[in-house]
């Protein structure tokens, strides 16, 4: 769980109370005991002082029994433990104390030198002060406070005193942090938390930090800002739907004026090539309902009007292949898919023995080994065909027709490309965009429906294929075939 800004503020700052106050306390504490020493130091001195020379001046003047008197007067006083009394020559006189202390001066009584006196918890410490004059000296051993013991009661004080402060500190540091900051950040929060749900314009909370009110300007601005961008962007995505929704029309409008439009030159077309061979049919109908015909002239007239009519189905159903090329696909990949090498074999087989094809070079290139495609074989062969007799027509005599066939495509799924080109003059630029369009045709009128093209594209397409005229070829015609590979598991047509 994260930490609060309050809470972290707060720990820093005890951490730096601790790191300021602690030393502090310390240093107080420590020169507090050394004083205290030293005033004890100095103040037993001065008594010391002070006892060992009036007993110096009363030695003279008293006898030994008065001296003792005396000693044990002066050690009944506060902070005197013992008196000690020597001549000259180092020698005790008298004496007189707690007999551990009279042992200690035995065998130390230089002056300022310090005692040990007692054993285990009852030692402590004792000063001696000596003074001297012609008869000898006297040594006073005076009682040391423990430091402790002194400036306990101090120090006490003193930790007690930095805990209040320190308290006090963290305590209005709290409440300065919760009024000037965690309540307007908390305030500014819950402003921000209204606008995200939909509120129109922030509420800046009053009081705080200067930087807490320059911070709530700032986010007022931008929000205002973001709602004017957010309006600005809703006019224009409004503005975009309705012209989505114009284009849309204009789309609409655009394909029933093109259906329209194809459906016109499909009636065109149909009247074009239907009418020429109605009006020959209605002019030998004429002459036959006319009479004064022989026998054989008769027949000839029935004969053509025979080829007129053929000549009518036949424009009547390429129209029909042409309209529903998707349907003899289906029923043909019921069956077996194509092999392409074989419908080259069968188109070759079938063209080679026309009369057009004499003086004309016909060659075949097929890579080996080439897999089934999802055309069946038949309409491989209609396509081929189609395509063949074109180039014918084209190049005419002395010309130079070539079908080449190879893989195309990745090598986990790769079709076959079907080329067929010839030397002949190539199409017309005008005509190249509607080159595959029904009733489109460089032909003479009688020569071509115009719908064989059509007829080969909706049988590749339906294929999953596309025939294309190579745009790149600008001597003679190139038309480009690439047919997917037939599913997994199907074989070619043998």
């Amino acid at each position: 769980m994260k930490l609060g800004l309050r809470v972290r503020i707060l720990l820093l700052l005890g951490l730096l109370l601790v790191l300021a106050f602690v030393p502090l306390f310390w240093a107080v504490a420590t020169y507090t005991n050394i004083a205290l020493f030293e005033l004890g130091l100095s103040h037993a001195a001065a008594l010391g002082r002070t006892a060992a020379r009036h007993v110096l001046v009363e030695r003279s003047r008293r006898s030994s029994s008065e001296l003792l008197g005396l000693l044990s007067a002066e050690t009944k006083t506060q902070g005197v433990l013992a008196i000690g009394v020597y001549d000259a020559q180092g020698r005790v006189l008298a004496r007189s104390g707690e007999v551990a202390s009279v042992d200690a001066l035995e065998r130390r009584h230089s002056s300022g030198a310090k005692l040990a006196v007692g054993q285990g918890p009852t030692r402590h410490w004792a000063l001696a002060v000596r003074a001297d004059d012609d008869q000898g000296s006297v040594v006073v051993a005076m009682r040391m406070a423990p430091r402790s013991a002194r400036a306990a009661a101090l120090v006490r004080i003193m930790g007690l005193y930095t805990a209040v402060m320190a308290a006090a500190l963290l305590l209005a540091a709290y409440f300065a942090l919760t009024r000037l900051i965690v309540r307007p950040l908390g305030e500014l929060s819950a402003a921000a938390e209204r606008v995200a749900h939909g509120a129109r314009r922030l509420e800046v909370p009053s009081g705080g930090a200067a930087e807490l009110d320059v911070l709530g300007t700032s986010l007022r601005t931008m929000t205002e800002k973001l709602m004017s961008e957010e309006a600005s962007l809703r006019h224009k995505i409004d503005e975009v739907e309705r012209a989505t929704e114009r284009l849309a029309q204009a789309q609409a409008r655009l394909i029933r004026s093109e259906r329209l439009a194809s459906v016109g030159r499909l009636a065109a077309g149909l009247a074009h090539e239907i009418g020429n061979p109605i009006s020959a049919l209605i002019g030998l109908e004429d002459l036959l309902l006319g009479g004064g015909l022989s026998d054989e002239e008769q027949r000839d007239f029935l004969q053509r009007m025979r080829r007129e009519t053929e000549r009518i189905h036949r424009i009547l159903r390429d129209l029909l292949q042409f309209a529903r090329p998707a349907a003899g696909y289906a029923h043909s990949t019921d069956s077996e898919p194509g092999d392409v090498a074989t419908a080259v074999d069968d188109t070759s087989a079938l063209v080679l023995p026309q009369k057009g094809m004499h003086d004309i070079e016909l060659v075949t290139e097929v890579e080996p080994n080439l897999p089934a495609v999802g055309l069946s074989r038949e309409q491989l062969v209609q396509v081929l065909l189609n395509l063949v007799l074109n180039a014918t027509d084209a190049c005419g005599p002395g010309g130079r027709i070539r079908i080449a066939a190879q893989r195309f495509g990745p090598a986990e799924a790769r079709g076959v490309s079907i080329a067929v080109e010839d030397n002949g003059p190539g199409v017309a630029p005008q005509i190249r965009e509607r080159l595959f369009e029904p009733f489109v045709t460089t032909k003479e009128v009688g020569k071509g429906t115009g719908l064989g093209l059509a007829v080969c594209r909706g049988l590749v397409e339906a294929a999953g294929g596309t025939i294309t005229l190579d745009s790149r070829v600008t001597s003679g015609a190139r038309f480009v075939i690439e047919l997917p590979r037939a599913e997994s598991g199907a074989h070619p047509t043998p």
